[in-house]
This record gives structure tokens, C-alpha cells and sequence, in this order.
């Protein structure tokens, strides 16, 4: 295992913040994770596309980057062991090389394969959750890895286990997926509904691309780490008293409610292309808060607080961070 120490931030997060890591540690395999013992354990981050460090980081600091892939075939359908430390996109693109149908709707979405559990990602109608058949987690206490079944994962919308009763418990290694070698096209969702039914894998990837490259911008080019707020669910009524209000209000029935697009919420009180102290939300999609050139945390949080509140005074819609935002202790912290 190799030990990093005062490590500029903008290294590990994709907003880029100037702070620094006070100590990182790669890992390359269990033998690497065994080494660490309790009480605390270090943060677990993956590619860092989905955290911001708000504070320079006393807490030491885990990236797992064992990256195999194996994969079991029988007449139609392959399971697909992925280590923990892999490329998202790289694997998806890996996937649609070798004909296999099932993440193609999940191209280009940043990040390492062992976050997509914790999130439980998804775009364009397809979820992380409809392919994993398990993954597997080193467990701090244990010392041991555990095969959790996708059934026993608790994901729901941008959320799981992961994220909840195990969170700083242990370390994801891997996942199995299950991909199909027979067509499996999922085009519900605008912007691939214009595509033919008997779209080929590779037109269905490509779109996806082309689709989330109009509207979101390069993290490399300006920091950034994609969608920031979850869309939220609200109950029905709800959304009927909003829409009354405003008609253009757009809702998907859930089965718990409404889901309701955050990035129209947020355009409605007027933080599109807003640009204030160097930070603000992306002029072709204002759920993507943007640094233009922050040299500290404040000016981030200031506005993530005045979204927040702006939104829920105007629509009763309290806004949750999808981003981890980690103080200097390395606790998620939520301005309000």
C-alpha cells in the first residue's frame, strides 16, 4: 500500500477546491485494507467526481484501486465481476465493445465502479440497481469481504445501504452485473424516444454521450460534479398545488409520489447562469453548480444555503445535495 501525505485537493475532487489531503492511501488489493484497524477508519473515495472537500482533510484518506474484471457466461445473459477500482465509463464503453446490453444508458456518468452502489446511479431510465446482482464489501469490523445480494443493497433513488447503515463501515471491492447479449433497449426517457425501436447498442450509447454532453460540462475544463441536488419527490397533492401555479412544473409519477426536476426548481427562483464570488449554476443546466476559480468553501456554500432556502420558500421543496460535501473532519456537512 502505498501512503501519500499533504496532497493538493484538486487532485482527488473534480470542484477542484484548493485545500489539501493530509495523508491518502492507495490501496491495491485486501491484503492493503487489512492493514487498517479501529476505531476510525479512513474516508473511502472513488474517482472524487462526486465529493468536494470543503476544509483541508485530517482524516486520512482511502482510494481502493484494484480494477480486475472477470465474467461468467451462459446462452443469454453474461455476470460480470468488476473490481471496485475501475472506470465507470470505461467499463461501460468495454461493454458495448464486447455486444453486451444493459449499461449503454449509463455511458459517460463520471466516476469509479465501486461509488455507482453507493449512489445508486442512473440516467435516461436506467438505474445502476436494474443490472447489479450483488457487490462486495469489505467489512472494517469483519476483516472479511461480504457478498451483499442486489435484493439485500436497500437502493432506491440516488441512495443505499451504502449510504446509510453502512457508511463508514467498510470499503465496496467489487459488483456483479448482469448484461444481456440479446437487445435490451431502454428509449423511455426523452431524447432517446426519437430513436427507432430497433436501435443498435451503439446508437443508443452515442446518443447518451451526445445528450449529456450539450448540457453538462467538463469537469477538467470547469470544475464541476454534475448533478447537484437530487430531483425530489414530492406527494401528489403537492404537485398538483404547484402545478396550479405554474402549468410547465414537469412531474413523473413515482411509486411513492411525484418526482419533480430540481433543475426547473432551481431555474424558477432564478440561479440559472448565476455567477456570484466565482461560483454558480452552469448557464445550459443550473443543476450543475460550477467553480469559476474559488480560492475557498464559502462562496459554495453561501449559495447552495440561498438555493436551498429560495426553493423551499417558493415551493415548500426542501432540495438534498446528491454531492458528498465532507468538512475537515470529514463529515458530510449541508449548509442551510
Amino acid at each position: 500500500m502505498q501512503l501519500l501525505c499533504q496532497q493538493a485537493a484538486e487532485q482527488y475532487s473534480s470542484f477542484r477546491l484548493p485545500y489539501q489531503l493530509d495523508q491518502v492511501f492507495l490501496a491495491a488489493d485486501i491484503a492493503d485494507l487489512k492493514q487498517f484497524s479501529g476505531p476510525d477508519y479512513p474516508t473511502v473515495l472513488g474517482e472524487g467526481t462526486n465529493t468536494i472537500f470543503l476544509a483541508t482533510q485530517h482524516k486520512p484518506v482511502l482510494r481502493y484501486l484494484a480494477k480486475a474484471k472477470s465474467q461468467h457466461t451462459d446462452t443469454d445473459h453474461v455476470l460480470l465481476h468488476v473490481e471496485a477500482g475501475h472506470n465507470w465509463h470505461q467499463l461501460v464503453n468495454w461493454t458495448i465493445e464486447q455486444q453486451l446490453w444493459g449499461l449503454e444508458n449509463l455511458a459517460l456518468i463520471p466516476g469509479s465502479v465501486g461509488a455507482a452502489p453507493v449512489q445508486n446511479i442512473g440516467a435516461y431510465g436506467v438505474e445502476l440497481s436494474d443490472r447489479c446482482s450483488y457487490v462486495d464489501f469489505y467489512d472494517w469490523q469483519r476483516r472479511e469481504v461480504v457478498r451483499i445480494p442486489a435484493s439485500e443493497c436497500q437502493f432506491a433513488y440516488r441512495d443505499s445501504i451504502f449510504k446509510q447503515q453502512l457508511q463508514g463501515r467498510g470499503v465496496i471491492v467489487a459488483l456483479g452485473l448482469t448484461l444481456s447479449r440479446q437487445p435490451l433497449p431502454v428509449l423511455n426517457y426523452p431524447g432517446l424516444k426519437e430513436l427507432p425501436k430497433t436501435a443498435s447498442l451503439q446508437q443508443i450509447f452515442e446518443t447518451v454521450i451526445q445528450i449529456r454532453q450539450s448540457k453538462l460540462p467538463d469537469y477538467r475544463q470547469l470544475p464541476n460534479c454534475g448533478s447537484f441536488f437530487k430531483n425530489p419527490v414530492i406527494t401528489e397533492r403537492q404537485f398538483q398545488l404547484i402545478h396550479n401555479n405554474y402549468p410547465t412544473l414537469p412531474g413523473y409519477p413515482q411509486a411513492d409520489g411525484v418526482k419533480v426536476p430540481a433543475a426547473w426548481l432551481i431555474e424558477q427562483a432564478g440561479f440559472k447562469g448565476v455567477v456570484v464570488d466565482n461560483v454558480g449554476c452552469y448557464q445550459k443546466q443550473p443543476l450543475v453548480i460550477v467553480n469559476y476559480g474559488l480560492v475557498d468553501s464559502a462562496p459554495l456554500l453561501a449559495l447552495i444555503a440561498t438555493i436551498r432556502s429560495t426553493v423551499l420558500q417558493r415551493f415548500a421543496i426542501e432540495l438534498e445535495p446528491e454531492v458528498r460535501l465532507l468538512n475537515g473532519a470529514g463529515k458530510h456537512h449541508v449548509p442551510t
